[in-house]
């Protein structure tokens, strides 16, 4: 049986990518001198976030993921990021690859919302192999990648802002339905407004416009009044008088 080991080396944003992808650099070793025909390798990443600190901005930010910073002992559990999987071609020894990761924008996944919040430092990641190996001098015969398989990596929060920077250069990535996107596109239509980010100008400040005023400041200094005289109440120990 041939016996592997992972390595992680480094990542990197691809530029040439269709969408948001992440390349993590994977060496992987085999004992003895058995070739290794293929390897049909599967990948699952998660983030570990109780393996590094955060500010006070970041812990802020991951409110919504973790809740509040004194719960912060039980509820920083692992994160799913990726699951991905690659063919790595023949080799003797040892070899690189590439394992290229598909990313969103969107803030509604846990993972990208983790990623936002980061303000520096890096991001620590833990990868969990398992796959088939298809090795042997002659022919080949097929054994499973262990499911200890593991690699541990500190990706810098620098990589994650440099791919989101190439697809979407000062923009953020919001998922809405369908019902509420034709609600704005019709909205856009009728106010002829030349973008989406016009649109959501314009919902913005008439929310605002609808909105109460603020309350007065509770140290104000009073308005003038001005005091009314009254006629004195009659006394009910004087007699009462009658008409003749």
């Amino acid at each position: 049986m041939t016996d592997l080991s992972f390595v992680c080396t480094g990542v990197r944003s691809d530029p040439y990518a269709a969408g948001p992808t992440l390349l993590f650099r994977l060496r992987i070793t085999a004992t003895g001198v058995e070739r290794v025909h293929a390897i049909a390798l599967r990948c699952q990443i998660r983030i570990e976030p109780a393996r590094r600190g955060y500010g006070r901005d970041e812990g802020t930010a991951l409110t919504d993921l973790f809740g509040e910073r004194d719960r912060w002992g039980s509820s920083l559990n692992p994160l799913q990021f990726a699951q991905v999987s690659v063919v790595v071609p023949g080799f003797t020894g040892e070899t690189e690859v590439d394992l290229p990761v598909p990313c969103t924008g969107d803030l509604d996944i846990a993972a990208t919302r983790y990623f936002h919040a980061l303000e520096d430092g890096e991001a620590p990641l833990r990868l969990l192999f398992s796959g088939t190996v298809f090795a042997g001098p002659a022919g080949f015969h097929v054994t499973p990648v262990p499911w200890d398989k593991e690699a541990q990596l500190r990706m810098p929060v620098t990589v994650w802002r440099e791919m989101t920077e190439t697809h979407f250069p000062g923009c953020g990535w919001l998922r809405l339905p369908r019902e509420t996107l034709a609600a704005l596109l019709a909205f856009r239509s009728r106010r002829a407004l030349p973008s989406w980010e016009a649109a959501v100008e314009a919902l913005l400040a008439e929310a605002r416009r609808g909105e109460p005023p603020p309350p007065p400041r509770p140290f104000a200094r009073p308005a003038a009044t001005r005091t009314a005289t009254t006629s004195a109440a009659p006394d009910p120990a004087a007699p009462e008088r009658t008409a003749p």
